[in-house]
């Protein structure tokens, strides 16, 4: 019975839709009250042709729905409500995809022309007193609700405005969760949290949309209640489920080009508010230097992203961004800094079908030149089925989780 009201409300909204399009009752020609009054007026008329018999209830309901459409972010709407969308990409008013379950597909949603669809661009920036224009055609943005979005009109656009949003998640995976997706097993969770615990200095490498900041999320959730976490991130991803966790976020450049805070005003800014950890949701820039120089200057167990292809190409690109941070700094000398600072990396993808697997955990090995040493990698049968496997190597650091983490493995043991 819900499942055919269902459908009746996507017949009513469809009709109500193109017959505002066929008389043109439009937000940008109406006041919101005379507006209302006229997509009210079409919902009735519909009613009435199509003989639609409803309750009162029902056809609140099916109001409200109208409404959502078209005062929240029209078309889209639907799709910011829908729990298996993760991320909306609009390529012009004619293109709608969505991701779902990790895949991506095209959806039946349009806007009319560009001109509606910048109507909706507008709406979003407005709350923010900010606007696309010539000169900054493009724009990086956060819903209310927390979901990051990306906006690019034209010149830089030339297939018409193009949004991208990332829906901000209000579900915490824990690492539990993460073994039940199939992300990682059981044992490379169990040594991960030693590894949290004995604060361990990590970084979390990948693609985009890959479950970095998922990861990270999970990881930093397993560090001791007791400690004090400081957050960096340019929109709020991290959800720690703790007290003592202070998260802090950047600021865009008012319209003169002002009042900017970035990564790297936070970063330094953190280390005199007395952390345990601190934790920068993805380092991309200058910021890289001052994030090395933390975990070597007594803050151990701190954690970041980065975007690489592998683990050797994501100490490579930390030297790259270091040495662009810093017109003083040689070459061997920020190879030496990022061989000191970290001790491990995690490098996850998200595959084909759409899952997201961490498929290796590689340490850094204390030397003069990067070496990796895998400790877990992901392999596959003739089936093309991967698991997560211990490849044998025990990590320098292995006393050290024993004496701060209690921790013990067979597998490790016998490697040992």
């Amino acid at each position: 019975m819900e499942g055919n009201f269902n459908k009746l409300k996507d017949f009513i909204l469809k009709q109500v839709v193109e017959r505002s399009m066929e008389f043109k009752i439009d937000l940008l020609k109406f006041e919101e009250g005379e507006f209302r009054r006229r997509i009210d007026m079409a919902f009735k008329s519909i009613l009435r042709e199509n003989r639609i018999s409803l309750k009162p209830s029902e056809q609140q309901e099916v109001r409200n729905e109208i409404m959502s459409y078209f005062l929240g972010l029209g078309p889209i709407d639907k799709l910011l409500k829908d729990p298996d969308v993760s991320e909306i990409m609009i390529n012009g008013p004619r293109q709608v995809y969505v991701e779902k379950k990790g895949n991506i597909e095209l959806t039946d949603i349009f806007f009319r022309d560009d001109e509606h669809l910048l109507y909706f661009v507008e709406r979003i920036l407005s709350s923010m007193g900010r606007q696309l224009t010539e000169l900054e055609p493009y724009i990086d943005a956060r819903l209310n609700d927390g979901s990051r979005v990306n906006l690019v009109k034209s010149p830089v656009s030339s297939t018409g405005p193009i949004l991208t949003i990332r829906k901000y998640s209000h579900r915490i995976l824990n690492i539990d969760e993460l073994i039940n997706l199939g992300t990682l097993n059981s044992l490379a969770a169990e040594f991960l949290k030693a590894c949290v615990i004995s604060r361990v200095n990590l970084l979390v490498c990948g693609g985009a949309g890959s479950g970095k900041t998922t990861l990270l999320n999970a990881l930093v959730s397993l560090a001791p209640e007791k400690e004090r976490i400081i957050t960096i991130e340019e929109t709020r991803e991290l959800q720690i489920n703790r007290k003592h966790w202070v998260p802090l976020e950047t600021r865009p450049p008012n319209i003169e080009g002002k009042g900017e805070i970035t990564i790297r005003d936070l970063l330094r800014n953190s280390l005199h508010m007395r952390p345990d950890r601190i934790i920068v949701g993805e380092v991309r820039s200058s910021e890289v230097l001052d994030m090395i120089q933390a975990m070597n200057t007594g803050h151990d167990g701190s954690m970041t992203t980065l975007h690489a292809n592998s683990t050797l190409d994501a100490i490579e690109r930390l030297e790259v961004l270091s040495l662009m941070s810093s017109v003083n700094i040689s070459s061997e000398v920020a190879k030496r800094q990022i061989i000191s600072a970290l001790d491990l990396i995690i490098q996850i993808e998200r595959l084909p079908d759409g899952s997201r697997k961490i498929i290796q955990i590689s340490e850094i090995e204390k030397a003069k030149e990067y070496v990796l040493k895998d400790i877990f990698v992901l392999e596959e049968d003739s089936n093309g089925v991967g698991w997560l496997k211990f490849t044998g190597n025990i990590p320098k650091f292995y006393s050290r989780l024993r004496r701060k983490a209690n921790y013990s493995s067979k597998e490790f043991e016998q490697g040992s």
